[in-house]
């Protein structure tokens, strides 16, 4: 059995609490080998069933990634109209990095993930929550190489999977902005722009039933 001591412990807490959700990079090309030592983290998340639900696809074709960085541009500006009042802050606000960033990769849910049945039959949505496990990883390896992530999430999915020629049945989810970045951020960006704060944990914690219904 593997045993990490106290130097070990401390610094996962570390990596955790350096994470942020970059939007800045520097177009500097990202290590082969810390590429993959990334994407190797991400393929030993977990998964419901060992479904295994992810697929990476590198976006190496600039022509390729302006159109999905034309898609993504024109998505926040749609989800700007959809906040309101909020709009004008939703504009203003940084929310990818698709230009500048060494590698851009293309996160999806496979096409035979529908085969898997044990820990989904009342909860299929697992295979949407095991590639978010994938992804976490990416976010904290990527950052034990010193090298950003930010999780773009603006695009409409039918439009990403005609782009990258997916199935019909597979569904993207995310675009991962990777790379060197100027400096990583002392907090996350949208606290830092003003859109919200972090919550306290002990408001968050209860025992035996809701948070809130604990306090009635």
């Amino acid at each position: 059995m593997t045993v990490f001591d106290e130097q070990d412990r401390d610094a996962l807490y570390r990596i955790i609490a350096a994470r942020r959700d970059m939007r800045h990079f520097r177009p500097d090309p990202v290590d082969p080998e810390a590429l993959r030592r990334v994407l190797e983290a991400a393929h030993a998340a977990p998964s419901v069933g060992y479904m295994q639900p992810w697929r990476f696809i590198r976006i190496t074709d600039a022509a390729l990634r302006e159109q999905l960085y034309q898609h993504v541009a024109a998505e926040q500006r749609h989800t700007a109209a959809a906040c309101g009042t909020r709009a004008a802050d939703v504009q203003r606000l940084k929310l990818e990095g698709i230009r500048d960033c060494g590698e851009l990769i293309a996160l999806a849910l496979c096409a035979d993930r529908a085969r898997y049945v044990l820990g989904r039959r009342t909860m299929p949505e697992m295979d949407l929550c095991s590639a978010a496990c994938a992804i976490q990883n990416i976010w904290l390896s990527a950052r034990a190489e010193n090298l950003g992530m930010g999780w773009v999430s603006l695009f409409d999915p039918a439009v990403v999977g005609e782009l990258l020629a997916m199935p019909g049945d597979a569904r993207a989810i995310a675009l991962l902005c990777i790379g060197h970045v100027p400096a990583f951020y002392d907090e996350p960006m949208l606290e830092r722009e003003g859109w919200d704060t972090r919550r306290a944990l002990d408001a968050l914690i209860s025992d035996n039933a809701w948070p809130e219904a604990s306090t009635q």
